[in-house]
């Protein structure tokens, strides 16, 4: 249970910030290889929407391996499902540098994903060892090495790919992933509460089975929605299977003594809306790390015709504001409200995405419309987590933790997908130049796509704002 005591002592400030490193590594492993997006592409032959694939399979790997492990950690204790989680990471890691083919790397980036579920764990032994009136301060530190582990991504990856090539990126992030785990396995000591006895612990397999088939069903679906009536047909196959799946799912998970995702604590709507929230916030932030890379190293007419360093300069922006925004919302948090910092970021998150969709002619005004969408999102992710923090018993920290992570995972394996349907369906020739590009009218759709998306999440905190819902 969080202590009661307001101070913060010095070994609860030791273990916020070693594990406040994991977000640092992880985001930068995440970031560092989206300016190699377009050399993929080429390198492996791949069609823009099979590219996606390099990001979303490792969302879909952490959407479903987060329940499991937050639960598991609930159970066996978080610091050594953490440690197990980090050693798979590090594997994982470790195999993309290695990587020569698409399925190699895909297989590689599962192994990366199923890492992101040591974060829940991580900030479930955070919960216990911070006052409950500095919870906010931990959550805005937690989360503000997100960012700032992507804007050293970006920057660093940019470099390391243009001088040395995309492997090398991988495996500088390697012996560092390997140092902190055993830094945490030699100075980090807690003693987990466990609320569930281990004789009684009941991993839901086929529930897990039926989520990422409907997960993937849905994105392959979405990859099948090109121009030709047997492309159209497939789609429509694989959507059946989707919704058939789901179906199986919701019954599975009703039925189960321990669900990936509890309904009894969905019916808590600040929980549900709050879930929501953070799920539009994921998909929003992944179709743009899937255009933007590709808009900026096409060649002109059809894009920027830059470099990978010229993609990182554009996405910097978003990345800094994103990192100060995640840290002065954590302290606006006591001042204002989560509901009203919600309905805040939310709407000038949608602001952001129709800039883009208005002024994307040059890679000026592109940093100016990330940087309103990154303040946006920056306040709408750290308000919308702090209502789903708050509106859990303590006793489901774990599971809950899992289940909003699972939602925003959702949502960026669903945005790439996204992007790269739209860059598929609309593409051109340049002449004088081997290969097809995706043309103004799918960067056009794409962002358009976002903005009507990121509406619905000003619907829903706008909802909590007026109403108490319990």
């Amino acid at each position: 249970m969080t202590v009661k005591n307001e101070k913060i002592t010095r070994s609860a400030w030791f273990i916020l910030g070693t594990l406040s490193c994991l977000g640092l590594i992880a985001m930068y492993a995440e970031t560092m290889i989206l300016p190699a997006i377009p050399t993929l592409i080429e390198e492996f032959v791949m069609p823009y929407s099979t590219s996606s694939w390099i990001l979303s399979s490792y969302m879909i790997a952490g959407a479903v391996a987060t329940p499991i492990a937050g639960k598991l950690s609930d159970v066996y204790g978080r610091k050594k499902v953490l440690l197990i989680v980090m050693s798979i990471y590090s594997a994982g890691i470790l195999a993309g540098g290695f990587a020569d083919s698409l399925p190699f790397m895909i297989a590689a980036r599962v192994a990366q994903g199923v890492g992101i579920s040591m974060f829940p764990i991580a900030f479930g032994i955070i919960r216990e060892v911070l006052p409950e009136k500095k919870l906010a301060v931990g959550q805005s530190i937690f989360t503000a090495t997100f960012p700032a582990g992507a804007t050293l991504g970006l920057l660093m990856g940019a470099n390391i790919i243009q001088n040395y090539g995309w492997h090398a990126t991988f495996f500088t992030v390697f012996p560092i992933a390997v140092l902190l785990g055993l830094f945490i396995l030699k100075f980090i000591h807690v003693k987990s509460l466990s609320s569930i006895s281990e004789n009684k612990i009941s991993l839901d397999i086929k529930g897990s089975i039926f989520l990422a088939i409907t997960i993937i069903s849905f994105l392959v679906g979405i990859s099948y929605l090109e121009n030709n009536t047997e492309d159209v047909i497939e789609s429509i196959l694989f959507f059946v299977i989707t919704v058939t799946s789901l179906i199986i799912f919701i019954a599975i998970e009703k039925k189960v003594q321990s669900p990936l995702i509890d309904m009894k604590l969905l019916k808590n709507k600040m929980l549900l809306f709050g879930m929501l929230i953070l799920l539009i916030a994921g998909l929003c932030t992944f179709m743009v790390y899937q255009t933007i890379p590709i808009m900026i190293q096409s060649p002109q007419p059809l894009g920027f015709g830059g470099s990978e360093l010229t993609t990182a300069t554009v996405q910097m922006p978003f990345m800094i504001i994103f990192l100060v925004g995640s840290i002065l919302s954590g302290f606006a948090l006591e001042k204002i409200g989560n509901k009203r910092l919600t309905v805040i970021g939310t709407v000038v998150g949608a602001i952001g995405f129709f800039s883009l969709l208005m002024f994307h002619s040059t890679d000026y005004m592109v940093t100016v419309t990330l940087a309103i969408i990154a303040a946006g999102l920056s306040l709408a992710f750290i308000g919308g987590f702090n209502i789903v923090l708050l509106s859990t018993p303590i006793q489901f920290a774990g599971i809950a933790l899992g289940m909003t992570l699972l939602f925003n995972l959702i949502g960026q394996s669903i945005g790439p997908s996204i992007a790269g349907m739209f860059q598929q369906m609309h593409q051109g020739t340049i002449e004088g130049i081997s290969g097809s590009f995706p043309t103004h009218e799918a960067y056009t759709m794409i962002f358009v796509t976002a903005f009507a998306i990121s509406l619905v999440s000003v619907a829903f905190a706008i909802t909590l704002n007026r109403k108490i819902i319990a």
